[in-house]
């Protein structure tokens, strides 16, 4: 029998199970459906916690559990509009996962029905949307202690520490010397003094830790298959202490991409305004009270550093032989940090745009 259909049976029975099937494209964790008998087919996403990424996965499911007891404690509901949270299925024997012979770690969520996902936006409606979403989960969990939270990817946005892996690779001499790596080294060394920025502020005080979703990109936001409203912000693993700006900043990246992060295309990336407005007009009218003056003066060098860590990160994975991402071609991550390198060459052109948004909207603030 399959691996997949024994963790599947650890939290159905198997009378119960119809089909299990792969689903989705991550680049973490391994996904799968599993689609059940009965009159309403309900369905559920099964998943093995990648060990390699997250080694200490019970503590990914116990900042879950926190996460999820503390929304629904909280008990807010939003009239006239649809949210859910990730809820997790425990184990037939009770548990919130199980573990293999192998020491895999399997969780069963419910399937967050009539929703979907986009890998690009298409309208500032959509982005508006998108802004809500964070907002409503910053909102959600604003009042949790973030001691609560276990830190389960020690370092996980902080540039300068991703900055030092990326000088120990290269100074192991791996590497090469195609056009693109050239270009990926340049475009790394001319920005070194800007790499530490928010870790500066947060030491001095300027910015606050408090519990973050810590990966809010695009596709981790589910949008009604209907209405075309944000329902769910998943993918709760990153869950941990952070600044918010780490938020906001991935969040941005990602959606005002219109190219997409797969792109084979780079020298046409470009970051959109319009949707960075519509982003940061939709977080404000949910959670905009929530940022401090520290968050607001230092939220545009956030857009920045964040697309800029990301593609320190994919091109020294790279470098190592493709260890952490997964990729489906040689060269991959190598090409995803171009997009991210033309990403950040775009908001730098662009940054007092993003101020000049940002001071439109400083009574939201």
């Amino acid at each position: 029998m399959e691996k997949t259909h024994v963790a599947a049976r650890m939290f159905f029975a198997a009378a119960e199970i119809a089909a299990v099937r792969p689903y989705g494209t991550g680049k973490v964790n391994d996904t799968f459906l599993v689609s059940l008998n009965g009159e309403d087919k309900q369905s559920y996403l099964l998943q093995r916690i990648s060990s390699r990424v997250f080694p200490r996965p019970e503590w990914v499911m116990e900042n879950l559990r926190v996460v999820c007891d503390h929304v629904a404690a909280k008990g807010e509901a939003l009239p006239g509009r649809r949210w859910e949270m990730p809820l997790l299925r425990q184990t037939l024997s009770g548990r919130d996962f199980w573990r293999d012979p192998e020491g895999g770690c399997w969780r069963v969520l419910h399937f967050i029905k009539d929703s979907r996902c986009f890998e690009e936006l298409d309208s500032v409606e959509r982005a508006h949307e998108v802004g809500f979403a964070l907002g409503r989960f910053h909102r959600l969990i604003n009042d949790l202690d973030p001691r609560r939270l276990h830190d389960t990817l020690p370092g996980f946005h902080v540039a300068p520490l991703y900055l030092a892996r990326y000088d120990l690779v290269r100074a192991a001499g791996r590497g090469e010397d195609s056009i693109d790596s050239r270009f990926c080294r340049d475009f790394i060394n001319q920005r070194r003094e800007a790499i530490a920025v928010l870790e500066k502020a947060a030491d001095q005080g300027k910015l606050l830790v408090r519990p973050i979703h810590g990966d809010p990109k695009l596709s981790n936001i589910l949008f009604d298959g209907k209405s075309g409203q944000a329902v769910s912000l998943i993918d709760l693993d990153t869950v941990r202490p952070g600044l918010l700006l780490y938020d906001i900043g991935d969040c941005l990246r990602s959606s005002c991409n219109t190219s997409g992060e797969e792109s084979a295309a780079s020298d046409l990336v470009f970051f959109d305004v319009d949707l960075c407005r519509a982003i940061l007009r939709g977080y404000a009218a949910e959670a905009g009270r929530l940022l401090t003056t520290g968050d607001v003066h230092f939220l545009a060098d956030a857009v920045k550093l964040i697309a800029l860590e990301l593609g320190m990160r994919f091109f020294t994975d790279h470098l190592e032989g493709d260890i952490y991402f997964k990729t489906a071609f040689p060269g991959q991550n190598l090409q995803r940090a171009l997009v991210q390198f033309r990403l950040v060459a775009s908001i730098e052109k662009q940054q007092k745009k993003i101020i000049a948004i940002l001071a439109e909207m400083s009574n939201l603030f």
